[in-house]
Parts: C-alpha cells; structure tokens; sequence
C-alpha cells in the first residue's frame, strides 16, 4: 500500500471475535448458561435489554465469516471457545457437541488457509461455577475462589487434548481486568458484583487461572501459549502531585497487578498504596503462588484502544461502608482536543506507542514477543444510499494505529502480530448491539454480512504486505 509503512517479514495480521458476543445458539446442543446469560436477561443492565441469545448466529453462520477472513486474505483468526459450550457445569460432565462445534470451525479455518488462534477464557463463565449454591463459599463463588482455577485447568487440558494438534496459538485469559474490577467491583460486566477483597481475590485466582493452564497446555504440547491483557497508558489530568499520585495507583490496578507477577514474578510493589487493606488483609496467596503465574510465556497479548487521563479523587465506600477496591481515588477525565469514538474513547496513536516502548523498557528481555490481540474502534456507523459503509473514521484509526505500532517496532518493540477488533458487529456487553466495532456489519434483523470499507482497506493493506 503506497505510503504506508511496510511490517516485518513474518508478521501476523488477523482479525478476532469472541464467543459470547457473535456465537448465539444459547440454549442449543448441551450448552449451559454463562454468567452472561445470566447479567444480560437481568433487566436494567443492559442497553436496550439485549442479550447474546442470537447475537451474529455465527454458531449456525461460521463458514459464511471463514469465507469472509479468507476474502480478507488474513493469516490468523483469533476466537475464544465458551467454556459453558464445553464443560455445561463447569466441572464434570464435558459437551461433546461443544467440541464438534470447535473442530469444525478449526478445520473450516485451516482448509481456508488460516490459523487458528484460541482464547480460552472471553468472560462467559459457567454460571454454576459462579453461583454461591455451587460454591461452597458463603461470599460466592467465581472467580473468587481458588477451586474455578482449578476447574479452568481441568477445561483447559479437555480442550487441548482436543483441538492442540491443529491450533498452534494459544491464550489463557482475555482482558483480565474486565473480569475481575468491572466484574467484581464495579458491577458494570457479569457477575455484576459490588465488592472490596472479593475483588481482589478474583484478580489472584485469575492469574492462578492461568498458571494452571499454561501447564495444561504444556503437558498437552501446544506451539504458543500467552495471555492478552488489555494495558493502559494512564495519562495525569494536571502535572499536581496529586494526579500524579493518581496515576501510579491506576497505573497499579490497570497494569501492574498483572505485568509485574506474570513477567516479574513478584507482587506491584504499589498495591498496598492502592488498595490498603483490602490487600493487606488477604488471605487467598500461597506459597508458590509466583512461581505458578510467572512461567514463561511465548507471546503476551495486549489489547490497546485509547489513553486514560486520571485525576485525583476521593475515597468513596459502598453502602455497607466497605472499601471498593477500583475506587482508589482515582477518576477518568476527558481528554481534550482529539477525536472521541462512538464509545466517547480518546483517539491518540502516539500513546500507543509510547505504550510498548515503556513496556520493553520496563521488563527488558522478560518481555516476550507481543500480539496486538485486539485493536479497533466503534464509530458511528451509517448504511448509504449505495448500501455500502463508508467508515473513513475507522479507516482513520486503524492506519493512524498500525502506523504507531510501526513506529514501536521501529523503536526496538518485538511486535509480530496484529488483529483487528473485530471482525464483525457484534453484542458489546453492557452496550448490547448500540456500539459497532466490526469492519463487517452485521443487519441484526437479517443477518446479512456487509463487509465495510475498513474491511477493504484492512484488505489491501494485507494483499499488499502478502505481495
């Protein structure tokens, strides 16, 4: 693509999806319920009451999107397997029908030219995993207690046995942050808790999560395991102490709680700053603990959007007046100045980059070689009279980020890959079917695919990278 900046011989570009938010087919082959299910049929907490019950029907529908990432001409397509499609209970009995379903979606790819690449975990817990009943814990259960680590090792290895002879790449846990603070603490993303160290506690069994399943995959003797994250470059609103102090506890919750035990093998060194005593009073660690999460890794996936700006805030408490681990006086603030996306994100390419830079700088050659796992933009989408989209937008944004991303590899960043998020409109949580990221639209009504034009441009832009 004339102009545009060339990428390493080697490099990845793929699109990616995930699970819960295009597959449907809810209640359909031995599938159980997910802890989605459950928040996105409570009313009020949702967008328009929307739910995943049909989502892009992509479970019915996936040779028609294979067909359209071989159009594309992509070299990896990255999706995430419901483990509530596999494991209906979240221990015990596994889903025959679940792991059909992946295989011949795996087989659709590789016969298309494409690989695969699996998350194992995109948020969509089994809900009796989740469920007190089920737990045996009075606080609840989740991802709160040790025993879904371990219920997540035991899928894990079902899964690989499975599938790890033809899926080469591998990721453990998408965007842990979401499952744990806007799952347990905040309450805006399923199981939508309102907690403290219960949060907290969540964050470690995740991480231990995904010890466990690194091991699995392991013994199971897959070519790539990782985990994406989704990392923020947090950003002071003033140059007063106090913002500043605001972005070191962001920077903790945001980033540190997970870089510094996955690639450093230690605890941030700021919590007990950021989350007082809801960290000093755990009791869920162990002796080993580091050692488990902190084994190496392949790849690390990292999801990147926009920048935070943070300003200083006050200290607020829940209404039985216990301390909510994300409210660690800190508050986002606009930033001033740039482009906003339908999702009201800031568009500022150079913190992408500054992003990966002060990463390597950070952990060095602990770092190993990065995905850009999801990266994109929701916009405000309109059908022309031609039925086309013409998204200049989101064209906008991929190659004002793809050309940041360039610039950090430029700077010494050991970046091979890059997907676009997503591949297709699809159900945006909290948001339902408000906000549409995908380079394909999706008429909900009818299902119809209609490839965009950022879906052309992300199209040549790899037919011309391919020669």
């Amino acid at each position: 693509m004339s102009g545009f900046p060339g990428f390493p011989s080697g490099f990845v570009f793929g699109a990616a999806t995930a699970s819960y938010q295009i597959e449907g087919a809810a209640r359909e082959d031995g599938r159980g319920p997910s802890i989605w299910d459950t928040y996105s049929h409570t009313p009020g907490l949702v967008v328009n009451g929307d739910t995943g019950d049909v989502a892009c029907d992509h479970y019915h529908r996936y040779p028609e999107d294979v067909a359209l990432l071989r159009e594309l001409g992509v070299d990896s397509y990255r999706f995430s397997i419901a483990w509530p499609r596999i494991v209906p209970e979240g221990d015990g009995r596994v889903n025959p029908k679940g792991l059909d379903f992946y295989s011949r979606l795996v087989d659709e790819l590789l016969e298309a030219g494409i690989e695969p690449a699996a998350t194992l975990y995109h948020w969509d817990l089994p809900q009796a995993l989740e469920t007190p009943s089920n737990s045996g814990s009075a606080a609840g259960g989740g991802w709160r207690v040790r025993e879904t680590a371990e219920r997540f090792a035991e899928y894990t290895a079902v899964v690989a046995e499975h599938l790890g002879d033809r899926v080469p790449r591998w990721i453990t846990l998408n965007e842990p942050w979401c499952s744990a603070f806007l799952g347990y603490s905040i309450g805006r993303h399923a199981p939508g808790a309102k907690e403290g160290t219960p949060a907290l506690a969540a964050v470690h069994h995740l991480l231990v999560g995904h010890g466990l399943a690194v091991q699995a995959l392991r013994s199971a003797g897959v070519r790539e395991v990782g985990i994406t994250l989704n990392l923020d470059r947090n950003l002071p609103a003033t140059d007063s102490a106090a913002d500043l102090a605001a972005v070191v506890r962001a920077d903790t919750q945001h980033n540190l709680v997970w870089t510094e035990p996955i690639l450093a093998g230690r605890y941030a060194a700021t919590e007990e700053e950021t989350f007082g005593e809801l960290i000093t009073a755990a009791d869920f660690r162990r002796d080993g603990d580091l050692e488990l999460i902190s084994q190496p890794l392949d790849f690390l996936g990292i999801n990147y959007y926009r920048p935070i700006v943070v300003a200083d805030a006050p200290l607020r408490e829940t209404d039985p007046g216990k301390r909510v681990a994300t409210d660690n006086r800190y508050q986002e603030v606009p930033m001033p100045d740039v482009r906003k996306t339908a999702m009201g994100w800031a568009v500022a390419p150079d913190t992408f980059t500054d992003l990966l830079v002060a990463l390597k700088q950070q952990y060095g050659d602990a770092l190993p070689p990065i995905h850009i796992t999801e990266n994109g933009s929701a916009e405000h989408d309109t059908v022309s009279e031609d039925g086309a989209v013409h998204d200049t937008d989101r064209v906008d944004y991929l190659r004002d980020h793809l050309t940041a991303l360039r610039a950090a590899i430029d700077a010494g960043v050991d970046v091979q890959g890059y997907y676009v998020w997503s591949l297709l409109d699809n159900f945006e949580w909290a948001f339902g079917y408000d906000k549409r990221f995908g380079i394909v639209r999706v008429d909900y009504d009818t299902q119809v695919r209609t490839p965009k034009d950022s879906y052309h441009w992300y199209r040549s832009l790899i037919a011309a990278r391919h020669g």
